[in-house]
């Protein structure tokens, strides 16, 4: 009786991932479907080769930044105990669930202060300018790589680095040839994350720099823009880089974290 029970809730089980995937493959296919037969007409409009430049760049330097900043945070909130340690763990996990408006918003309220006019008339420009996307990339991504390069570092046997230090090592060397060598393969994982979400990010931008065709143009702006001007199959062909782009991202992420399972079991 409890065999075929299981029987069913396995039958039922499979019906709803079937179901879930279908759904899914629909939503992406109609957009690629549509997409890739004004594809080749976009990649030569200056509108979605701007738009592509712009994403590239600013995703590519953002990420870049989060790892430089994510590094010692992670290695601090894995190995040393400190007395505000739970509050800041709490603060750097609230963004992980914060609508990317809220903190686009919280961005905004920040570079429109007195704070943010000294910056400005100091140079350095970010609400309604190109630094801006980069600055919301980093607000968005910085949380959720710091997160995953800590869970790789807790990875790690202290043990290791406790017997590098008897045998001279410093804690420069310890961290750069056990801690950093023995999880490289998932912060560049971490990193190719950021990367394609950075991509992928548009409300905090949208809060903080807005929407100006040609200035502050990434491909998601380049979707909401067309579709406000009914431009649909320029919308959809940005939409079908986007996924195109998540795809290969995924893959490659998929590839290294089985390298990095292998590695450990051997």
């Amino acid at each position: 009786m409890m065999k075929g029970r299981f029987k069913l809730f396995e039958c039922f089980s499979m019906f709803i991932l079937a179901v879930v995937a279908i759904f899914i493959s629909i939503c992406l296919g109609a957009v690629i479907i549509g997409g890739f037969s004004s594809l080749r007409e976009s990649l030569f409009s200056d509108e979605i080769q701007f738009a592509i430049k712009l994403s590239l760049t600013t995703a590519t330097i953002s990420t870049l930044i989060c790892l430089f900043l994510a590094i010692p945070c992670a290695y601090t909130l894995s190995r040393k105990d400190f007395p505000a340690k739970r509050w800041v763990t709490a603060v750097l996990t609230v963004p992980l669930s914060l609508p990317y408006l809220v903190l686009g918003l919280c961005l905004l309220i920040v570079f429109s202060s007195q704070m943010g006019q000294m910056l400005r008339d100091a140079g350095f420009r970010v609400v309604f300018d190109t630094t801006g996307i980069v600055i919301a990339h980093i607000l968005v991504n910085l949380p959720f790589v710091i997160k995953l390069i800590t869970e790789a570092f807790s990875e790690v046997d202290p043990r290791l680095e406790f017997i590098a230090g008897t045998l001279g090592a410093d804690e420069w060397k310890r961290f750069l040839t056990i801690t950093l060598g023995m999880t490289k393969r998932a912060i560049l994982s971490a990193g190719i994350l950021a990367w394609s979400r950075a991509l992928g990010e548009f409300g905090a931008t949208l809060m903080l720099v807005g929407v100006t065709r040609m200035v502050t143009e990434t491909l998601p702006a380049a979707i909401y823009l067309n579709i406000s001007t009914g431009d649909n199959d320029m919308a959809m062909a940005a939409a079908t880089i986007l996924i195109v782009i998540s795809l290969l991202t995924l893959i490659i992420t998929e590839s290294m974290d089985k390298k990095r399972s292998r590695t450990v079991r051997s």
